[in-house]
């Protein structure tokens, strides 16, 4: 089976917009789940729907694929799972090594999509010598005295960093030194890396506090609307007691036919 080193995607050359391929793993998901069920074809509203996006952006995204479904009937799902997996490059096999084996890198490490998407953990890396040989989901910790042959014995050209942010830069640049062109940055840092290396940031704390300045706004605009009702509230029962009263205050008498 080819390797990730020999082997790239085209989607750059094919001219397919940054947008359209980040949308692409969506698109997978959702039609793997229904080719698991065994759904033969899939509308644009249906698929759309459980991708989360809307049906013409979905359309036109497909358009760069070339594909573009049959009236009446949609999209058939087995080819387009074929035509997207090919289109990312998961048609292929794809080492990965992981560098920092704390308790992220083991999370990571053990789970179990990798493989059935195409990504194989080639090695697990640790600065830690007391780490060295202990498994990890079945593979040896090796240290990162190894680190450059071990890339280059494996063809890896994608790297995972789950190291402190005070040794991921180091790690970076070991690993594109070695030859790793694309990196999957979990460390709370950005990195720098020189032109035509790609670096993905997964950043979890970055990602709950976006998630709190959410959850504060609809706090606000909750205790806001409360605010607003009681008011209403108030200003009604004044208005209706106001009402039935002459210019006084007091109730007006009822004058004789």
């Amino acid at each position: 089976m080819a390797t990730g080193r020999t082997h790239r995607t085209a989607t750059r050359s094919r001219g397919i917009p940054e947008a359209t391929v980040a949308r692409l793993p969506l698109y997978l998901r959702a039609l793997t789940a229904l080719s698991e069920r065994s759904v033969p074809t899939v509308s644009s509203e249906e698929l759309a729907a459980a991708a989360g996006v809307n049906s013409a952006k979905l359309r036109k995204d497909f358009s760069y694929l070339g594909s573009y479904g049959t009236r009446g009937v949609g999209y058939d799902v087995e080819y387009l799972v074929y035509q997207i997996s090919r289109e990312l490059g998961l048609t292929q096999d794809w080492p990965v090594v992981i560098v920092g084996i704390g308790n992220l890198g083991a999370a990571l490490a053990n789970y179990g999509g990798f493989a059935s998407r195409g990504f194989r953990v080639a090695a697990l890396i640790d600065a830690d010598p007391a780490m060295a040989g202990k498994p990890v989901a079945g593979i040896p910790v090796q240290h990162t005295d190894e680190l450059e042959k071990i890339i280059d014995d494996n063809g890896v050209s994608i790297g995972v960093i789950a190291t402190p942010a005070g040794a991921a830069q180091q790690v970076c640049e070991r690993l594109v030194a070695a030859g790793v062109t694309s990196i999957l940055n979990f460390a709370p840092t950005v990195l720098s890396v020189p032109d035509g290396v790609d670096v993905r940031k997964v950043d979890l704390s970055i990602e709950l506090q976006i998630l709190a300045f959410h959850e504060q706004r609809k706090a606000g605009e909750e205790a806001e609307a409360q605010a607003d009702a009681v008011l209403a509230a108030e200003a009604e029962a004044a208005a209706a007691k106001g009402a039935g009263k002459g210019p006084d205050g007091d109730v007006p008498a009822v004058m004789p036919a």
